[in-house]
């Protein structure tokens, strides 16, 4: 087989979507490892600008003023699977970016158009430069970042199995209040105007409930590389 053609099956784009507590993150970063694959996390890009407006006297609370802002931090996500990073002008992101105080305010400053915009580009330049392939995950990324995704998959789960797998990340958390919290966040994502959380019609959809991690990857695995087949 051609090199060119081995490139082209190589240099897939995959799109995955989901509520938070489905697998998304853990999937997307073993499937991008196993594959050879590009990975990147943009929630983790809505959770860096989160973080860089409370740190610089935003008020997340004013739309206006988040817009305003909106361009201003620069930040640079590394999309090696094993190890991926994410900066803010320069420092070092990744573990300020996961405090409750930035779980609590990322779904409002995520809401503000002028936000999305100013990420979602930097989202496709990203996958624009990944020429190996690239594995995204979001909440938007088959409906309104890439569309045209070689192939789009949509997580799902139920309350009950997301919170447990939330409380089990964080110690000392309580499932119940993991859970609204959950639902709460949902309802903020799936109601807002600009790129709602939202499942593509050509999506494929795995409920993730039952199954255990492995599992998921091996069926995302497999979806991919039937698509790179099909190529």
């Amino acid at each position: 087989m051609s090199t060119t053609v081995e490139t082209a099956r190589s240099s897939v784009i995959v799109a995955i979507d989901g509520p938070s507590g489905t697998g998304k993150s853990s999937t997307s970063k073993a499937v991008a490892a196993k594959l050879g694959l590009s990975y990147l996390d943009t929630g983790a890009q809505y959770r860096a600008i989160t973080w860089w407006m409370l740190n610089n006297g935003i008020d997340v609370g004013d739309p206006a003023e988040i817009a305003t802002a909106a361009a201003k931090p620069v930040i640079v996500s590394g999309t090696d699977p094993a190890a991926p990073t994410i900066t803010v002008d320069g420092e070092d992101a990744s573990g300020p970016i996961r405090t409750q105080e930035v779980t609590s305010k990322v779904s409002a400053v995520s809401a503000v158009p002028e936000v999305r915009t100013h990420i979602t580009e930097l989202q496709r330049a990203i996958a624009a430069a990944a020429t190996g392939g690239i594995v995204v995950e979001g909440r938007d990324i088959g409906t309104t970042v890439l569309p045209d995704a070689d192939l789009k998959i949509f997580l799902t789960a139920s309350p009950e199995a997301r919170a447990a797998r939330r409380s089990g990340e964080v110690k000392g958390s309580d499932l119940t209040a993991t859970r609204e919290a959950l639902i709460k966040r949902d309802a903020a994502d799936s109601g807002r105007k600009t790129s709602p959380l939202a499942k593509a019609d050509d999506a494929v959809e795995v409920d993730t409930t039952e199954l255990t991690l492995q599992q998921v990857i091996e069926c995302v695995v497999t979806l991919v590389e039937g698509k790179r087949v099909a190529a």
